[in-house]
């Protein structure tokens, strides 16, 4: 079955307060409900994603893009674009997580923990970043396979939440969270810009990327990006 190719985790309903004060584009702080559901245990990875390829359902990254440290079966399959990504998650029995879905998640169902593991301060044991100069990806100037950071992941078991590549969500990008939905839905109504919402972080970026309520943009149709990947989620069956 596809759907074996995904490790899917329930992360139970609840309320939670999503963002931050400190910056503008994590404010305001909001209440958000958020009804159980399921999301990969990963970010999706080069052999997955070559599996819907093979089954027609995907079409190839950007081969120009995926440089050989990259092509890793289970690193991150990177180089997508946001389409790309949906498609796959649609294959998978699924679909891309929405941003508040995302943040609860990385939060171990609404904790107020800094990171995904809580507050303790980032280092390479713990996620894949450019810890300090000279050491993007912890060294390897690259992504990792995934789940290599176990000390990173969430309570729940999710791994890399922190860190690796950014991923993408059903999300348009909004400069606030200003009119965001409440309900643990993903933002459809599209704003001034005409960027995807994308979170967690990448090998090459700084710790400042790692927390869990971070935002970031980016174009849904680039393809060019050795930093963005995805994980997918999908709704409990109905009984």
């Amino acid at each position: 079955m596809k759907t074996a190719l995904i490790v899917w985790v329930l992360i139970p309903g609840g309320t939670f307060l999503m963002g931050s004060n400190e910056f503008p584009q994590e404010q305001p702080v909001h209440t958000v409900t958020i009804k159980p559901f399921e999301i990969g245990r990963t970010e999706v990875t080069n052999r997955q994603y070559r599996a819907c390829v093979k089954a027609g359902a995907c079409t190839e990254v950007d081969r120009d893009c995926l440089g050989p440290a990259f092509r890793g079966p289970e690193q991150p399959v990177v180089c997508v674009a946001w389409a790309q990504a949906r498609a796959f998650a649609q294959w998978a029995g699924g679909r891309l997580p929405s941003e508040s879905e995302w943040e609860y998640a990385a939060r171990s169902a609404g904790g107020t923990g800094r990171y995904a593991w809580g507050d303790e301060p980032p280092t390479c044991r713990r996620a894949v970043f450019g810890e300090r100069a000279g050491a993007l990806g912890c060294g390897r100037d690259s992504t990792w396979p995934v789940c290599s950071k176990p000390l990173g992941n969430t309570k729940h078991g999710l791994c890399d939440m922190a860190g690796n590549v950014w991923e993408w969500t059903e999300d348009w990008y909004h400069d606030s969270y200003e009119g965001a939905p409440a309900d643990g839905s993903a933002w459809v109504a599209k704003s001034t810009s005409s960027y995807r919402a994308d979170r967690g972080g990448q090998w090459d970026g700084d710790a400042h990327n790692l927390r869990v309520s971070n935002r970031d943009s980016e174009d849904p149709e680039i393809r060019s990006e050795r930093g963005t990947g995805f994980r997918v989620a999908r709704d409990l069956p109905k009984p």
